[in-house]
């Protein structure tokens, strides 16, 4: 176990804020039997929302259980433990971690409860919380989490006077949670707080700024003005073929390079080149065939001689489509390094959104092939009827190969590991 011992330090609450922190002991509020706080990212939600749940519960139950849950352990932890024990510390409360039981202690002056916590990021994990009796459960992004872990552990919580705490950046408009939450509210007997960024005073107005440039399409309006909108339309809405393209110069002269490959025998076959000047990535050239259109398809071998051919006689690291296993042993047999993608979508469709809005990566003007997908490249509009956010995987060959260059590279902040190619290679 681990005693923590350092403190917080808070800027003045905001109104909202304030009225998370109270709403359980404010007479119009208390009756509540849930509270739901939703909105944009850097609103200060997951702070304020775990400290009144300790605090709640702290007031009002002594040698109680309690649930907490994030996506995962780790990101729980990460995101709503560590600043929540900095804060409890600061007040006088004295935590302890039974990390291997995946609980922690509070105790103050007579009182202890003991709060467990669990991931729920797929279905399997609504086992997890099978057979436990709690007074509350407070879930960190429950949007992120299927709707049976969700109601498996709010099953957990039906001993009188308990309370459920969620918290969540939008998703769809018909996500479970929206549906079954926040359009039901009174018959769920939910509080509904409604969050900006606005709201957190600690932000400055620079960082509002900065945020701001971080997203755009849908992920504008919900990560930054906080709504449940439909993935609707084409996914690169933020593509603009004047303020993002350059005249291509001779790509020999880049401090460093990548190349990023996105694999298909039928499919078409990518390969992007970037090179690095500064702070800038500049993508400057690519090759692009399919066997489709082609009628003709090549096996690893014809394609590894292309890839020479495309190097021409510059070092990089390769990223390959994750899922291209046989072509990358060629590639590695050859002498070349070769990294898998991580091939996380949503996730790194916003980071490239927001690299190409914020000038960390331009692309030379005679790319057309990835320009077409920019136009075509679209979301799925009957998955998003069910509530899921998912692409067409039509026209995306060249969106997938940018996206693995940008997520591993510019946002995971990958650094080139480069082996010399066997003397018969070119560079």
């Amino acid at each position: 176990m681990a005693q923590i011992n350092n403190g917080f330090k808070f800027t003045p609450f905001s109104r909202k804020q304030l009225q998370v922190l109270t709403w359980w002991r404010y007479p119009k509020t208390k009756y509540y039997k849930a509270i739901i706080c939703d909105g944009s990212v850097r609103a200060g939600k997951t702070v304020i929302m775990s400290l009144s749940y300790v605090m709640w519960s702290m007031t009002d139950f002594n040698y109680e259980q309690f649930g907490m849950a994030g996506k995962t352990i780790g990101s729980f932890r990460r995101n709503v433990f560590r600043p929540l024990k900095q804060m409890l510390l600061g007040r006088g409360y004295i935590v302890i971690e039974h990390r291997t039981d995946n609980m922690f202690e509070v105790r103050k002056g007579s009182k202890t409860n003991y709060y467990f916590y669990f991931g729920g990021k797929d279905e399997a994990s609504q086992d997890l919380v099978q057979g436990i009796t709690l007074k509350g459960f407070f879930f960190d992004e429950v949007a992120l989490m299927p709707q049976s872990f969700a109601n498996q552990a709010t099953a957990r919580c039906s001993r009188p006077n308990s309370k459920l705490w969620f918290n969540c950046n939008p998703e769809g408009p018909y996500h479970w949670f929206k549906l079954e939450w926040l359009d039901q509210l009174t018959k769920k007997g939910a509080l509904h707080i409604h969050f900006t960024m606005p709201d957190n005073p600690s932000l400055t107005n620079d960082i509002l700024e900065d945020y701001k440039t971080r997203y755009s399409g849908i992920f504008y309006q919900r990560y930054i003005l906080g709504l449940w909108v439909l993935a609707d339309g084409v996914v690169y809405s933020n593509w603009n073929q004047q303020t993002m393209t350059e005249t291509p110069t001779d790509i020999h002269g880049y401090e460093e390079y990548y190349v990023s490959c996105d694999y298909g025998i039928q499919n078409p076959t990518v390969f992007l080149m970037f090179g690095r000047s500064g702070d800038t990535w500049h993508c400057c050239k690519m090759f692009y065939h399919s066997g489709r259109e082609s009628e003709i398809e090549h096996d690893d071998a014809w394609y590894a001689d292309r890839m020479d051919e495309f190097m021409d006689g510059i070092k990089a690291q390769i990223i390959i489509d994750p899922s291209a296993s046989s072509f990358r042993k060629t590639l590695q047999n050859r002498g070349y390094n070769v990294r898998k993608a991580a091939n996380d979508v949503l996730p790194g469709i916003r980071t490239t959104q927001r690299a190409m809005n914020n000038g960390k990566v331009v692309f030379a003007d005679n790319l057309k092939e990835l320009f077409a997908e920019f136009g075509s490249y679209i979301w799925d509009a009957k998955a998003a009827e069910r509530g899921e956010d998912k692409v067409v995987k039509q026209h995306d060959h060249c969106c997938d190969a940018l996206r693995y260059f940008v997520y591993l590279v510019i946002y995971k902040g990958t650094k080139a590991k480069v082996t010399r190619k066997p003397s018969r290679l070119r560079g």
